[in-house]
């Protein structure tokens, strides 16, 4: 296993700028498809992970509706908006998505396939029928993309409206627009599939890289690293990128790969555990693990600013707060930030649930200038507090802090016991 031969991963520099207005007959071309499958339950929220309100009152859907309407009324294009939904996430969608009927958007939905869990102890199915019961059966992962899309319809549908290609991107990666740049790299240099991978950071040892493997591109991911590897594969210096899980990739070559049976993802083995204790396995595919598969195949190295996902509520912290300006339900850097980094944010257990989290800042707090912050405990923020620097907040079991109205934090540790009454 070694990292990417440099032929395999091109500069974003590189490529040629393109204005979105100037690419109208390719955007015609192109549809938009969004990975839906998820559910918000790791934040404390009920449904699917697309409804959960990330800024101004907005919500994943809501923005990605506002991007693709603003894509198609500046380039005077029809690109398509596709949600591909799981069993848990199908029926409250296809309801969330009836507000936007009213939209400049084609909307479509598919639902992915559906697999039963299997006992780790007998290795047999825990349904026993088809019936859906809750923690029986679970989605097999986004490399199912492929089939599902196929049979849905909706590839072949696509193919005879003269579309060519399809942008995927997990719903919840704010970062994940319509590239003008990278579109036109994919119709210049006929590559079947093209990958946006980022440089790799400490807060990004986990994500899954492109490789050299026999003299193919192929996707590692974490879980098929054997154990006694596992700190090889975290090491920044030996792989520097990972995928972002932006893809671009042309549709008649998914047809071609599906009806000749030629998708041979690697599995993926992820052990669970039902709410009875049951222990079980999950077989599971990447998306991105059918680079292999395409002919022309390779990585771009994209800024920083495509990939800005929202997995927890630090994340959240991040794209709620003033170091982003919301335009068009793209999220753009601050342009007052002196740094282009993203501040590090580790928020404590307090504040994993969203209303939790919600509950206790009255305000978000102004972090143009922070560095780095962490803050353990029974904290609360009030309105107007500035962040800067290094802060790191502990309040230790039994202690409660108040940071109050209008502090500034520039480079402090706080700890102890601080209770603040407003009157």
């Amino acid at each position: 296993v070694r990292g990417p031969k440099p032929e395999d991963v091109i500069a974003y520099g590189d490529l040629e700028a393109k204005e979105l207005k100037d690419i109208k007959p390719l955007l015609n071309k192109l549809a938009v498809l969004k990975l839906n499958g998820g559910l918000g339950t790791t934040m404390g929220c009920v449904g699917p992970k697309s409804a959960i309100e990330v800024r101004d009152s907005q919500t994943f859907l809501d923005l990605t509706v506002q991007q693709i309407e603003y894509l198609n009324q500046v380039s005077d294009a029809d690109v398509p908006l596709i949600l591909m939904n799981s069993f848990n996430t199908d029926e409250d969608t296809k309801k969330i998505v009836q507000k936007y009927s009213a939209h400049n958007v084609n909307i479509c939905t598919f639902n992915q396939s559906r697999y039963p869990r299997f006992k780790t102890d007998s290795n047999l199915p825990l349904a026993r029928n088809p019936d859906n019961r809750p923690g029986f059966w679970y989605p097999p992962g986004h490399g199912d993309l492929y089939e599902s899309f196929a049979n849905s319809g909706l590839l072949e549908q696509l193919i005879k409206d003269g579309k060519e290609w399809v942008f995927v991107s997990n719903v919840d990666n704010l970062g994940a627009t319509v590239d003008p740049a990278i579109l036109q790299h994919m119709a210049d240099t006929g590559a079947e599939f093209v990958m946006e991978v980022t440089d790799k950071t400490k807060a990004d040892i986990k994500g899954g890289t492109i490789i050299d493997y026999d003299g193919q591109v192929r996707l590692l991911e974490i879980a098929q690293v054997p154990k006694a590897h596992v700190d090889d594969f975290k090491r920044v210096k030996k792989f520097k990128i990972f995928n972002t899980n932006n893809l671009w990739i042309s549709l008649k070559a998914i047809k071609r790969l599906v009806e000749s049976q030629k998708f041979d993802l690697d599995l993926i083995v992820n052990h669970k555990t039902t709410d009875d204790g049951t222990a079980v396995i999950q077989l599971e595919t990447a998306v991105g693990a059918a680079i292999k598969h395409f002919t022309g195949s390779h990585g771009v190295n994209v800024p920083r600013s495509r990939f800005l996902p929202v997995k927890s509520t630090s994340d959240l912290f991040l794209v709620t707060s003033d170091l982003y300006l919301l335009e068009n339900g793209q999220l753009l850097m601050n342009p007052k930030r002196t740094f282009k980094t993203v501040p590090v944010v580790k928020l404590g257990d307090h504040f994993k649930k969203v209303n939790d989290y919600l509950a206790r800042f009255k305000t978000p707090p102004q972090i143009l200038e922070l560095d780095h912050l962490t803050v353990t405990g029974d904290v609360c923020f009030s309105s107007d507090v500035t962040l800067e620097g290094t802060v790191i907040i502990v309040a230790n079991y039994g202690a409660h802090i108040d940071i109050p109205r209008g502090a500034i934090l520039n480079d402090k540790v706080v700890s102890g016991d601080l209770r603040l009454l407003d009157h």
